[in-house]
């Protein structure tokens, strides 16, 4: 039979009336003496599970003593609150006292009623009630009210969830929450007041939350959360400060339902202010141990530059670090802000100081029941009876939440056993860190093309990531797997291994290919932005069943298997995230392959590319420079083949080894490329939850060059360097489905060999 908590309430005031009117029955007016009771035993009646004893110890009335009427209603509110039964009644008999009791029964089982959008098996981590355990109202309304909160930060505040018990025998229960759950509550529009600097659509971009798109059901992000709107006030106020507006203050957000009560419309109130820039750069010693110059030499932002809180911490870093490497401890470096309203600039005295002797005299981590301490640990700069260091502490909790191993990072510091030591303390909480993915993509170029891969970015618990992928179209198959350690031997360097296999077969193309790469590396850094990367590269090639005129890939054919063993760097420098311009930065990378150390082939490829890109327009548009080029050299009587020259898409506008060289119907690729690409992506005045932008380019760029002794002989066409120039049009859409790019061209200068694409369409998703 079901009956709802109610039910239970009712019964437990029967219990209530029941002791009220046997104590008043005999605690009358008249008589004095009948306000007290010694009882010579005390009987307990109806515990089945529960001892007597327990209910004795909990009423707290001995045989042979003297009580009052109060103290025996006392008595049966102690009982009550132990939370072990469901119904109590305290019956004075003269010299007898009798307890009844009635137990609460135990939980048979636990089952959701009503509930589509969240799983059985989610809903049961988030209550406390258990089967096998005593039943309790309270907990199991608390339960009820967890589940609809867990509703609300899906977007469906008006859940409902009522806990219900169906009696079963034995004393025994069934606990059913039954779930309402109500439509999601969608963000219709979200509007900004205040902003004069930036665009709607520009803070749409910024914050997490977003507007209702087109396609609602796949679109995760378009709910009303209460939490979520918290979080955005704080992500704009950083969007702010970051470009100088340090008097920027959301002074308000408004959440209005919808008449319909089926949105909502979400408007914050900005308060911008002005935007400041660095004025005056100046650093002074209060320190006997540390003298100004040689910490002013590290500051990189000058006079002129937007303002920004990134680019004074990054600078008092630097400091610190100094400090640490010229052994002068307990360093502080004080930023003295003077703010000069007349021309908007802000002057930086950056104080050196001695902060307090304070140390480090623990480390404590909790929380991380997959990931092993010595990964959170090495985040850390600091080590036990280390000098102690507020903003070090700030840092490493940052690298701990860049992990993105955890769903919620806490790093508090509080006193320990003396004043001059402190404990840290860290809390995690973990978060699902694998992933295995089906994908399909689609373009103009390959077809159809389905990939199946798995990643974990925090392998068994210690930090390593690990991936393998495989993915085929019609014309080739490649197998992929790679592991990378970050921190070989404890250090701030990175040891990788990735093994690689492709394949094509002539069926597709003019002739088979085999290639497998081993690749074994170590990345360090070489300073705030450039990183540095040393590999082995061992490579197997293989062309066969040739079915291309051309007597140039019939010699490299009839050449078969060829080993490539070789040594290499590259290098890498990044501002793009750390720049002095929060809107700007530069991408180079550099790098070259020595191939001799063993092997068939002999030969020292260089490639080279440089990125810079800026936002302008009040960030609405990017542009993007894009300049590249590369080069392979082979000595004495060795010589290229098509699989190690160049010969991918060097520019838009042309096919996939579609310009350069060729003989007869078949492009050879290239020793020699270059390219330099210009590209804007702007908005189309479309709404923004359309997630359709617009772009422009132009390439320019050639691939030339063959020394093959076959060479000499062939008809070959294009092999000196030929510009090409492309110009086109872009379509962009962050569809529900994956990243779609459309890219119409038009070739304006072009070889009669040459291959042209017009249109291409690439989509990828994973599911």
């Amino acid at each position: 039979m079901e009956r709802p908590l109610q039910g239970l309430v009712k019964r437990g005031l029967c219990g209530v009336f029941t002791v009220l009117l046997a104590l008043f029955t005999l605690v009358a007016p008249e008589d004095a003496e009948a306000q007290s009771y010694r009882f010579s035993t005390v009987a307990i009646e109806g515990n089945q599970r529960i001892e007597a004893g327990t209910v004795l110890s909990y009423a707290g009335i001995e045989r042979g003593e003297t009580v009052s009427a109060g103290q025996l209603n006392d008595a049966y509110q102690r009982i009550l609150a132990s939370g072990l039964f469901e119904e109590v009644e305290v019956e004075p008999q003269g010299s007898r006292l009798v307890i009844r009791v009635t137990e609460f029964p135990t939980i048979n089982r636990i089952a959701f009623e009503g509930n589509d959008k969240i799983k059985d098996e989610d809903l049961s981590g988030f209550i406390q009630s258990q089967s096998r355990q005593v039943f309790s109202p309270t907990q199991a309304e608390r339960d009820a009210e967890t589940i609809a909160e867990a509703y609300a930060q899906n977007g469906r505040i008006s859940a409902r969830v009522s806990p219900k018990v169906i009696r079963r025998s034995d004393n025994r229960i069934d606990l059913v929450f039954e779930i309402f759950e109500g439509r999601k509550i969608e963000v219709d529009r979200i509007g900004f007041v205040g902003n004069r600097a930036f665009s709607d659509r520009r803070l749409r971009r910024v914050i997490e939350s977003k507007q209702t798109g087109i396609l609602r059901a796949l679109i995760e992000r378009d709910t009303f959360v209460e939490d979520r709107i918290n979080f955005d006030r704080q992500v704009l106020t950083d969007f702010y400060n970051s470009r100088g507006y340090v008097d920027f203050r959301v002074t308000g957000t408004n959440a209005e339902l919808a008449r319909e009560r089926d949105s909502y419309f979400v408007t914050f109130n900005l308060e911008e202010g002005q935007q400041f820039r660095f004025g005056e750069i100046t650093t002074v010693s209060e320190h006997t141990a540390a003298e100004a110059e040689p910490y002013h030499d590290t500051l990189k932002i000058k006079p002129g530059v937007v303002y920004s809180p990134t680019l004074v911490e990054n600078s008092i870093a630097r400091m610190e670090r100094l400090a640490i490497k010229n052994g002068v401890d307990f360093l502080r470096v004080e930023p003295r802000v003077t703010r000069n309203d007349r021309d908007l600039t802000l002057d930086i005295e950056f104080a050196l100081t001695r902060g307090p002797r304070v140390f480090v005299e623990r480390i404590d981590i909790e929380g991380n029941t997959t990931t092993i301490d010595r990964v959170i640990r090495r985040q850390f700069d600091m080590a036990e009876g280390d000098p102690f260091n507020p903003r070090a502490i700030r840092q490493a909790a940052d690298r701990i939440r860049a992990l993105q191993f955890f769903e919620s990072v806490e790093v508090n510091a509080r006193e320990g056993s003396r004043p001059d030591q402190v404990v840290i303390e860290t809390e995690v909480e973990e978060t699902t860190t694998g992933t295995v993915s089906l994908g399909l993509s689609f373009s103009t170029n390959s077809g159809v093309g389905l990939q199946s891969g798995f990643s974990e970015r925090n392998f068994v618990g210690r930090g390593q990531r690990l991936s393998a992928s495989i993915f085929g179209t019609t014309e080739r198959v490649n197998y992929n797997l790679s592991f990378v350690e970050p921190a070989f031997l404890g250090r701030d360097v990175a040891f990788g291994l990735d093994f690689a296999f492709q394949q094509t077969e002539s069926d597709n193309s003019l002739f088979d290919t085999d290639i497998g790469t081993f690749r074994p590396s170590l990345t360090f850094p070489t300073g705030e932005n450039g990183r540095l990367a040393v590999f082995y590269n061992a490579r197997y090639e293989d062309m066969s069943d040739n079915n291309s005129s051309s007597t140039i890939v019939d010699f490299e054919v009839a050449q078969g298997a060829l080993i490539t063993s070789a040594l290499g760097y590259e290098y890498t420098y990044d501002t793009r995230r750390t720049g002095l311009n929060p809107n700007a930065g530069v991408l180079l990378s550099f790098g070259q392959e020595f191939a001799g150390v063993g092997g068939d082939n002999e030969y020292v490829k260089t490639t080279g590319r440089l990125v810079g890109q800026t936002t302008v327009w009040n960030e609405e548009v990017t542009l993007r420079a894009i300049a590249e080029g590369g080069a392979i050299d082979f000595f004495g009587s060795q010589e290229s083949r098509f699989l190690n020259r160049f010969g991918n898409q060097v520019i838009r506008g042309f096919e996939p080894n579609g310009m350069g060289p060729i003989e007869g119907n078949q492009h050879l690729g290239g020793e020699y490329f270059a390219a330099l690409k210009f590209e804007a992506e702007f908005p189309l005045g479309l709404p923004e939850e359309f997630g359709v932008t617009g772009g422009v380019f132009y390439d320019v760029g050639s691939i030339w060059g063959i020394g093959s002794k076959a060479a000499a002989t062939a008809p070959l066409q294009s092999t000196g360097f030929q510009d090409r120039h492309v110009i086109g049009v872009s379509l962009f859409w962050t569809s529900p489905f994956g990243p779609i790019r459309m890219n119409f061209s038009e070739a304006l200068k072009k070889e009669p060999s040459d291959i042209v694409q017009n249109f291409n369409l690439t989509v990828s998703t994973d599911f």
